[in-house]
């Protein structure tokens, strides 16, 4: 970090000094040979040296030196950097200060090793934190320090965010002339939203951990909502009064960084990333940096085959077309350097090269993969998988463009992406003059409503702490187990998908009352709907050839048991025999991924060391205790790569069925989730919205105020409704047994 930080430093005294060198110390005319000139030694006529040398456009020092005193406008901009990265010194010299209390943390308090901290995972440096809280109290207000509450302090405004996302509250999504809704969320504005709410001088928070006291209050809220206002029209002024400078120093920063990339590999912009938008609003709820990165990481390549197979027949041709023209001219070109290397020293012949070369390489992009399979349906299905989130109008959609582009949002071009943050600095003092400053009072009320005080660790958002009983949505099953209004609700089952994320992850974790009932009634769910689904060895039988058909290149055995559930579906519909030689009753992706995480779960049982209601995998103490091994089928999953599983340490086993088993609870709660939501809209012959941002609650912002809880504190909860749902969900999946579509999925699948 440290290091990361120095280069920082040294990268931006470079590009200060390197382009200050470029535009006044360098003789052009000379470098581009029309004019000649002769430093270095005495001669009869001018055109005596046929060469000019770097040294021949470089400018003497002291003329260099007069060329930028004589420019008045040079020097203001060598002011503002000089003040920039003073200012940027001090705060690494206090970094890095901090830097080293957290390396003299970890060897005193933690007794780890600089050299040995690369071999810890993110639980076993958890764990010793715990157990130090235990022995030598960190926390006075708190006996025992769970895992909920070092993610607290950790993500506390990272939080708040990603529940900002989730409930529309910023202004991210514009509507652009030309080009419709978009969404615009760069690096730039991100800065600003977390300086205005978080950590600026004029923020919301009065220090890293606590709220204003006044913001907590409603009785002011609409002078707070003016204050609010002005702060944001003041910092989007100093925002376009910075907007000429910060604008050079991106397209600066853009060319030294992507030049050379851009030269060596044209295609390069052609690559995908995931957008800073849909890493929020992917994000569950207390989800570490390195936990979202390995999830994105696993879902790039299923997106990716995603976006492709939309390709456009009469660009497919036209981009044919121009890579011929193109190429057979490249051909020529490179066949005559190779007869006479004279050829180079015509102007601008290895331009046209590289132009050419260029545009041949983004043509190619366009022309689609002669042996790709369309089947997006299936793909999008495993893109869910692991990224866990979806608008439900994707349901059945996945063919249309209109789902394409709205994918397009959450990963989007690497070229793109560079072009936003080049705007950034031009359209983001609008942003936050207009469209942010309009939604002040909503901000103020988000804050009051959704900030409860947690002892041992302060104020932090209340949909963190992933309270099924006060944030939970009926319609992602939680039905009569949460009292939350319209208003309270998470969007897109942020809630239920982040506390059962959080518990697959920190399998030690001892869960509130509330989200142990859920936990456990979504089990006895997964155990009803595994009774009517294919068996697990029949899955894994289809393991390879499941995979073949999603075209995924490994072997493993999370990833053969997720490839046999999202494909099973589609074996069924078309009515391929299995190894019995008989054909298979078709059966949706939800009784598969319940079939076999009702498998898993019974091979856990008997090695539980506590309560099954919530325990998802097992606990450290059984590491001597072959996981999932009990059940023969899960062994089976993994003959095909044994060698490559024996090679792995069991913490990253222990990971990759952790994420497997996430993928698998997605899978299978959205599949509920999209039959509950067709039932009702058979029942009432119309679709309810989830919820309407500007609809009036039960409890509106004005009448709700901060809550101060203790995590130790359990909640008790409701459980009318559970039996009508299980039976409800139970008669649409016989439904969908018994009208199977031939030509694609059926409901309640991909």
């Amino acid at each position: 970090m440290v290091l990361s930080e120095f280069f920082e430093l040294v990268q931006f005294l470079f590009v200060v000094t390197f382009t200050t060198f470029l535009f006044n110390c360098v003789e052009y005319d000379v470098l581009f040979a029309n004019r000649v000139v002769n430093h270095t030694g005495q001669s009869l006529g001018p055109l005596d040296r046929n060469k000019v040398t770097l040294p021949d456009a470089i400018l003497p020092s002291e003329q260099c030196t007069e060329r930028i005193q004589g420019n008045s406008w040079i020097i203001f901009l060598l002011i503002m950097a000089a003040i920039f990265w003073v200012y940027r010194l001090v705060k690494v010299i206090f970094n890095v200060l901090s830097y080293w209390e957290i390396r003299q943390f970890y060897i005193k308090a933690l007794k780890i090793q600089m050299d040995e901290l690369c071999n810890f995972t993110w639980q076993e440096v958890q764990g010793r934190l715990i157990h130090l809280q235990r022995e030598h109290p960190m926390c006075v207000q708190k006996r025992e320090l769970s895992e909920l509450d070092i993610y607290h302090r950790i993500l506390r405004f990272k939080n708040y965010t990603v529940a900002m996302i989730n409930k529309s509250l910023l202004p991210v999504r514009l509507r652009a002339p030309f080009f419709g809704d978009m969404i615009f969320l760069t690096q730039g504005l991100k800065y600003n939203f977390e300086l205005i709410l978080f950590w600026g001088p004029l923020s919301l928070f009065q220090n890293k951990w606590s709220l204003h006291p006044k913001y907590k209050r409603a009785a002011n809220r609409q002078d707070l909502a003016k204050q609010l206002s002005r702060v944001i029209l003041l910092t989007g002024l100093v925002n376009l009064l910075l907007c000429p400078f910060v604008l050079v120093w991106q397209v600066l920063y853009a060319f030294f960084s992507y030049a050379e990339v851009i030269k060596r590999e044209p295609g390069s912009l052609g690559a995908r990333r995931w957008s800073l938008y849909g890493r929020l609003y992917l994000r569950h709820f207390n989800e570490l940096d390195h936990e979202l990165q390995g999830r994105m990481g696993r879902g790039y390549k299923p997106a990716a085959k995603y976006m492709n197979v939309f390709v456009s027949p009469m660009l497919a041709v036209l981009a044919k077309n121009v890579a011929f023209f193109s190429g057979s001219v490249f051909a020529v070109l490179i066949a005559l350097t190779v007869y006479d290397e004279d050829v180079l020293t015509v102007q601008h012949i290895l331009t046209a090269i590289t132009v050419l070369g260029v545009v041949i390489t983004i043509t190619r992009s366009f022309i689609p993969d002669e042996h790709m399979v369309w089947c997006p349906e299936q793909l999008l299905q495993c893109v869910l998988a692991h990224i866990h989130y979806m608008p439900d109008h994707w349901k059945g959609n996945a063919n249309k463009s209109e789902t394409r582009d709205e994918m397009a949002q959450l990963f989007q071009y690497k070229a793109v992406f560079i072009l936003e943050e080049l705007l950034s600095p031009i359209i983001t003092p609008f942003i936050l003059i207009f469209p942010l400053r309009s939604k002040s009072l909503e901000i103020i009320d988000f804050f009051r409503n959704f900030t409860v005080d947690v002892a041992g660790v302060g104020d932090i958002c209340s949909f963190a702490q992933m309270d099924i009983r006060r944030h939970g949505n009926p319609q992602w099953m939680s039905e009569g187990q949460t009292e939350a209004s319209v208003y309270q609700q998470a969007e897109n089952g942020k809630t239920e998908l982040s506390l059962m994320h959080f518990t697959i992850k920190n399998p030690r974790w001892q869960p509130p009352q509330g989200s142990s009932v859920f936990i456990s009634h979504l089990m006895e769910k997964v155990q009803q709907d595994a009774q009517t689904g294919p068996s697990p060895q029949l899955l894994l039988s289809e393991a390879p050839l499941c995979t073949s058909l999603l075209s995924n290149e490994s072997g493993t055995g999370p990833d053969n048991l997720l490839a046999s559930v999202l494909a099973h579906p589609v074996l069924t519909a078309s009515g391929l025999p299995g190894r019995n030689r008989r054909f298979i009753s078709p059966s949706s992706a939800a009784s598969a991924a319940a079939s076999v995480l009702a498998s898993l779960s019974a091979s856990q049982q008997p090695h539980a060391g506590r309560s099954r209601s919530h325990t998802l995998l097992p606990s450290r103490q059984q590491h001597d205790a072959l996981m999932y091994y009990s059940d023969h089928t899960v062994a089976d999953s993994m003959s095909a790569s044994e060698s490559k599983m024996l090679s792995q340490s069991h913490s990253a086993l222990v990971s990759e069925f952790a994420s497997a088993e996430m993928s698998l609870h997605a899978i299978y709660m959205h599949e509920v989730h999209q039959q509950k939501t067709q039932h009702a809209s058979g029942l009432f012959q119309a679709s309810v919205p989830m919820r309407d941002l500007s609809a009036n609650s039960a409890q509106g912002p004005e009448t709700q105020s901060t809550h101060t809880v203790t995590l130790e504190s359990p909640t008790s909860v409701r459980l009318g409704g559970w039996a009508e749902e299980e039976e409800e969900e139970q008669g649409d999946e016989e439904e969908i047994n018994i009208n199977p579509v031939p030509d694609q999925t059926s409901r309640g699948s991909s």
